[in-house]
């Protein structure tokens, strides 16, 4: 695997306005770079009350930025929000196992996909939700995924700082 170009994520980090959608945007390209995706979402988790959040979407008339939701308590919360290790389905009967808009997914062409789990300080505060075409989440995928984690908490950490208020 090249190396990722992490100084154009830096860059968009330093931008000033517009964020944390700029650096959610350079973390899309970093994550097309890695592992692909044809449909890349942000989702912030909140283990405690079971609530998430879409932050971002590469495709926001299928998937917008919403409010909270409950998620689904399946084998993927236990893998991704407690065991905290990045879950993988890499077929569309697999997927529809654990996610109810499954048909969505098919429609968009995306028959795979991988969830990074992003930890600070022992929690879960979020994933990196990264779909595409059937059986693409590779083994080789996977491990290249872990690279996604510290460029993916700095954006969460962002996100949070944002939502705050706070510059």
């Amino acid at each position: 695997m090249e190396m990722p170009d992490y100084a154009s994520f830096v860059a968009a980090l330093a931008r000033e306005g517009q964020q944390p959608e700029t650096a959610f945007a350079a973390l899309e390209t970093l994550v097309k770079e890695i592992v692909g995706a044809k449909l890349f979402t942000i989702m912030t988790s909140d283990t405690r009350e079971k609530l998430s959040e879409r932050v971002y979407s590469n495709m926001p008339d299928a998937y917008p930025v919403s409010g909270t939701k409950p998620y689904n308590e399946t084998h993927w919360s236990d893998i991704a929000l407690k065991q905290k290790r990045t879950f993988v389905a890499n077929t569309i009967e697999d997927i529809a196992k654990v996610f109810d808009d499954h048909e969505l997914i098919r429609s968009l062409g995306c028959e795979s996909v991988i969830n990074v789990p992003i930890v600070v300080d022992g929690v879960v505060v979020g994933t990196l939700n990264c779909l595409d075409k059937a059986g693409h989440y590779t083994e080789e995928r996977v491990k290249a995924a872990e690279a996604l984690k510290l460029p993916g908490a700095v954006c969460m950490l962002l996100h949070d700082k944002m939502k705050a208020g706070s510059r």
